[in-house]
């Protein structure tokens, strides 16, 4: 049985069985510190775990995520939700931030190997990651205690025995973290589940703390540096509301994720979005699955929605598109958006976001220049991917699953594309009766 040496309240059930698990599994000599904040200058990670075996020292992020989990670069694609920040890349920044505290108090502690372990406590959970950079960071409660009894993920050079370590580590550690009293509360919001995040937005699902209960919210939360020059700080102000501002001047529409909030926490280091929980998985999971034709055309509903009212969204993929329960698609991801003529802009950051599969020839170079033509590209691009679950390119986008409408998507040519809103009723007024278009229709209906 290991010992619990102290720690806050852990936020939600998940975090309960995992505590309790290594308390009554774990060999004795392990020591276990649950739900702390690591503060490092004005930022604060907040830490599920902290377990020090005979050695090294493990921080832990425990994630009740269910189903099928597809690692896609940094995101999570989990089922029935939006995609997420890979939680492994945020954790492994914690774990090395809290090495270097560790290190300026005691700097013995520089042979101690801090790891990282992301913990996947519901039974049907499944990562699949084909690139395996998440998956040796990511165990669930059946391997818990073998993967931290595995010496041998200890890094050269660090030393393979923490055991002389102990007293070092605890009284750094007494130095360095605080105790977390009470699950993250942000406004009126308080937190259920954190979902993920990089070092920028941390993303989680929340509820209202006076009406407990009630249906959840998804929160970002976004990082700002709240002693840059008034200039500075004012552009990132402008950079992180971009959605809200993005988002409220689009009318309500059932194909378009909705803002309910923004706000600053504190001395604006921290900014929240409230959103729309959309209860649905994102459209990433099922490209080359078979899929209604509807999702499509909802697709094209939210996209001529925005274009309607003067919003460009700039960073269409798959990831930013959620198909519900019922099959519905909802737009989302207007973090990069274009709300209509403005003083400011956020096109410089496009660069380090977009996927080129999705950007159309004339904006692969210059994003800045994106229009609702490049919009109408990307959508084009998904659609077909949807149908023939390829990417399309030069020699293939003609083939004969693919519908007339949706080749003008792709035209080379930005003026010779339909609007979202041509294309949509284009796609509506598919005339069934055409034996190829009836295989397609049916190799949908019968794919979804």
């Amino acid at each position: 049985m290991a010992e619990i040496v102290g720690g806050g309240r852990p936020v939600n059930d998940a975090e309960r069985r995992v505590i309790a698990y290594l308390r009554d599994h774990a060999p004795a000599d392990w020591l276990l510190l649950h739900n702390v904040e690591v503060p490092r200058g004005d930022d604060v990670f907040e830490v599920d775990l902290l377990v020090l075996t005979g050695h090294s020292l493990v921080v832990v992020d425990v994630k009740g995520t269910r189903g099928r989990i597809e690692v896609s670069g940094t995101r999570w694609f989990p089922p029935r939700r939006e995609a997420f920040g890979s939680p492994v890349a945020k954790l492994r920044g914690t774990a090395k931030a809290l090495k270097g505290l560790l290190v300026s108090k005691r700097t013995q502690l520089e042979r101690v190997y801090v790891d990282s372990l992301v913990v996947l406590t519901s039974p049907d959970a499944e990562l699949v990651d084909p690139a395996g950079r998440d998956a040796v960071n990511v165990t669930d409660l059946p391997r818990l205690i073998p993967t931290l009894s595995d010496v041998t993920r200890v890094r050269r050079g660090c030393s393979p025995d923490a055991k002389p370590y102990l007293t070092a580590i605890l009284d750094a550690l007494n130095q360095t973290v605080r105790r977390s009293t009470a699950p993250p509360r942000f406004g009126n919001w308080e937190v259920e589940e954190q979902l993920g995040g990089d070092a920028k937005i941390t993303e989680y699902r929340a509820f209202n703390a006076t009406l407990p209960g009630s249906e959840t919210v998804l929160l970002r939360v976004y990082q700002a540096d709240p002693l840059a020059d008034v200039e500075a700080r004012a552009a990132e102000r402008q950079r992180i509301a971009n959605a809200y501002a993005t988002l409220a001047r689009i009318p309500p529409h059932p194909c378009v994720v909705r803002s309910r909030d923004f706000f600053a926490i504190d001395d604006e280091s921290r900014f929240v979005l409230v959103l729309d929980d959309v209860h649905g998985q994102a459209l990433h999971l099922s490209l080359g699955t078979g899929a209604r034709l509807n999702v499509i055309q909802d697709l094209l509903r939210g996209l001529a929605h925005a274009h309607a009212n003067g919003v460009v969204h700039r960073a269409l993929t798959p990831a930013c598109v959620l198909v519900t329960d019922e099959g519905h698609a909802v737009l989302t991801g207007f973090d990069y958006a274009k709300p209509g003529p403005r003083n400011y802009t956020v096109a410089h950051e496009l660069g380090n976001v977009l996927d080129a599969h999705y950007v159309a020839p004339e904006c692969q170079e210059r994003p800045d220049k994106m229009t609702p033509a490049s919009d109408v590209y990307s959508a084009g691009v998904i659609a077909y991917q949807l149908l023939t679950g390829q990417l399309p390119t030069s020699s293939d986008a003609h083939g004969p699953e693919v519908p007339e409408v949706v080749r003008r998507m792709l035209d080379h040519s930005p003026v010779k594309r339909p609007t979202a809103a041509e294309a949509l009723d284009a796609l509506q007024g598919v005339p069934l009766q055409k034996s190829r278009l009836r295989r397609l229709v049916r190799r949908l209906v019968s794919g979804s």
